[in-house]
């Protein structure tokens, strides 16, 4: 009886401990988001993935008007800058002309979650916090997100212990293995804002164009019959390919953290062996089955896309609207 009575209370205080660590590792994880709406910071940073780098420049500010400034510019190949003053954000890209759209948050490779209510992710992921370790000449803590089924991959981020601004991040798959990670060059907080957003703020954005966003899936000629627990449809659409008038449906679902997308036309084959394909943690996958050309990306397990793309099926024809072309801006912009 004894025994009993001490492994209950090791187990007692083990819980305890978990508990503590997580919210420790959630207590960081707000201070994240605060630290990164309320500071003036200028950093660079890599996007490391397949033996490659892509290096970027980050800027963020808040002028006396409490109005957020954030400029993201990517520093290899072609141009493409994204500017945000407030809830306008408006992308620079070559052979395109300049628009705006409302967004609260701008694309970047750094997930909007970190800028905002991190508690929406724990239903589906653990925040464990780590240790401690040198990042970038600073003392960082490093916590990981770490999700609580096998169809996501984890999040590590090293975290400036001064700042509580991010210094590293890396994504994991469940058996550690290394798909992706961003680290950080140099990092620069100041109490006034950057010459550049300064500039941004006395500069006229272009005027917010409207989105053609459909959210109706009941008018799709496919369905999707499973989903990871948690994701939920943020868009949906239906367009032709202008060059070769193919119908072309889409639907975008996100967790908060991670995105899929599923893109479905009809095929006149059958049935095509998988294809896919992966960019450091995102994967394309691709299958014709059931006369349904079916393609899933994003940043997910090669069997998570597959059992996504396998629960595709047809609407009962009844259900299924006219495809009609959309024009807009909206399909652009690269989802």
């Amino acid at each position: 009886m004894k025994t009993f009575y001490s492994f209950l209370l090791l187990l007692n205080l083990s819980f305890a401990a978990n508990a503590t660590e997580n919210e420790q590792a959630k207590s960081w994880l707000e201070r994240l988001s605060q630290s990164l709406r309320q500071l003036n910071f200028s950093t660079s940073f890599v996007v490391v993935k397949n033996n490659q780098a892509e290096p970027y420049h980050w800027l963020h500010g808040v002028n006396q008007d409490k109005l957020e400034l954030e400029i993201i510019a990517r520093l290899n190949g072609p141009r493409r800058d994204v500017l945000r003053k407030g809830d306008i954000v408006s992308y620079i890209e070559p052979e395109q002309e300049v628009y705006s759209i409302a967004a609260k948050s701008l694309t970047s490779p750094i997930p909007s979650i970190f800028s905002n209510d991190i508690s929406g992710l724990e239903d589906n992921y653990r925040f464990i916090s780590v240790g401690r370790s040198r990042v970038l000449g600073r003392v960082a803590q490093l916590i990981r997100i770490v999700a609580k089924d096998n169809h996501r991959f984890g999040y590590w981020l090293w975290l400036d212990q001064q700042s509580g601004l991010l210094l590293k991040t890396a994504i994991i798959t469940r058996q550690g293995q290394l798909l992706e990670q961003i680290q950080f060059t140099h990092l620069d907080i100041t109490d006034d804002l950057s010459e550049n957003l300064i500039q941004l703020e006395e500069t006229q954005l272009p005027v917010v164009i409207e989105l053609a966003v459909d959210n109706d899936i009941s008018t799709l000629f496919w369905q999707i019959n499973w989903l990871p627990e948690g994701f939920s449809v943020v868009q949906s659409n239906r367009h032709r390919i202008h060059q070769n008038k193919k119908a072309v449906e889409f639907m975008l679902f996100s967790d908060g953290l991670v995105d899929i997308s599923v893109y479905v036309n009809p095929s006149a084959e059958k049935q095509r062996p998988v294809e896919y394909a992966s960019d450091g943690a995102t994967l394309v996958f691709n299958q014709i089955i059931n006369g349904l050309e079916v393609s899933v990306v994003g940043k997910i397990p090669l069997l998570t896309a597959k059992k996504i793309a396998d629960s595709i099926a047809p609407t009962p024809p009844q259900d299924i609207g006219n495809l009609a072309p959309v024009n807009s801006p909206a399909n652009s912009l690269g989802r």
